[in-house]
């Protein structure tokens, strides 16, 4: 049984672990300016920690194509009154999602217990950052940049080739003194692959399992189904809802969800019917 230490709190990944996702933006793709205002943001994590979330993922810059960059100093305003005030009135593990060195420190330093990173730790500042602050991390493949990942990515092998992005990363984060069994790795739907690329990945997820680390998967409302499906943002619960049950089946211990309660039941219903994990 694999669990994380986030800061003090625990992270049991021996069932399917599911992470809300909050986006403290103007901007990100499905609900920028929702939960801008720190008083939004704090009731919406409030309300998928009563749904059963896990984890909550707190993000102050949007990583959707085409979005503008944002200061290190912007993106600490925004997320660190939300990440203090949940370490006080929730025990569950707060995520930061950054690829700041500065936000990352500022973060862990006001309660968050784990950082989601994009860029897998590509950043200057950021390998050094997460090593010293003794949190668990997520590695996530990226092709390309955010602004631009989706104008035409290209693979021979995506499978492969994600595969041995994430092999790397790994290697260079365990030589740079973070240990592994503080490592998750993140395929990356979404990020700079077409829906052929994404299927093509979700079918082969099981390959990652290779890494000997666990998987976090995020698929939620993202818009290979909208291209798969014809639907628009609004309409993609339902898929986001199969998507992460597949993503389990396929070996994801992590699920990155915005619609928490109704993902936390899918997984709950799977687990009962497949209560030691799906047996092929």
């Amino acid at each position: 049984m694999t669990v994380l230490d986030c800061a003090g709190r625990p992270l049991d990944l021996g069932r399917p672990a599911v992470m809300g996702i909050l986006n403290i933006t103007p901007d990100s793709f499905s609900d920028g300016g929702i939960f801008f205002s720190p008083e939004k943001a704090i009731a919406q994590a409030l309300c998928m920690a009563e749904e059963g979330a896990d984890i909550i993922d707190i993000g102050g810059e949007s990583t959707r194509p085409g979005a503008k960059p944002v200061s290190a100093q912007e993106e600490i305003d925004r997320v660190l009154p939300v990440v203090e005030a949940l370490h006080k009135e929730i025990p569950l593990p707060v995520s930061i999602d950054t690829s700041k060195p500065e936000v990352m420190r500022a973060a862990v330093k006001a309660g968050a217990g784990f950082i989601n990173d994009v860029r897998a730790l590509r950043e200057v500042g950021t390998l050094e950052a997460a090593a010293q602050l003794r949190v668990p991390v997520c590695l996530m493949h990226m092709q390309g940049e955010p602004r631009t990942m989706q104008e035409d990515p290209r693979y021979t092998d995506v499978v492969g080739e994600v595969r041995d992005f994430l092999k790397q990363r790994l290697e260079i984060c365990i030589k740079a003194g973070i240990p592994a069994h503080r490592l998750v790795v993140d395929p990356g739907f979404g990020f700079g692959k077409t829906l052929e690329h994404n299927i093509e990945l979700l079918r082969g997820l099981k390959t990652l399992q290779s890494l000997g680390t666990p998987v976090l998967a995020g698929l939620s409302r993202k818009s290979m189904i909208g291209k798969a499906l014809g639907l628009p943002l609004a309409q993609r619960l339902h898929a986001s809802v199969a998507l992460a049950v597949i993503a389990v089946q396929q070996g994801a211990r992590i699920v990155r969800v915005h619609d928490v309660g109704p993902t936390v039941e899918a997984l709950r219903m799977w687990a009962t019917v497949y209560p030691e994990g799906r047996r092929e």
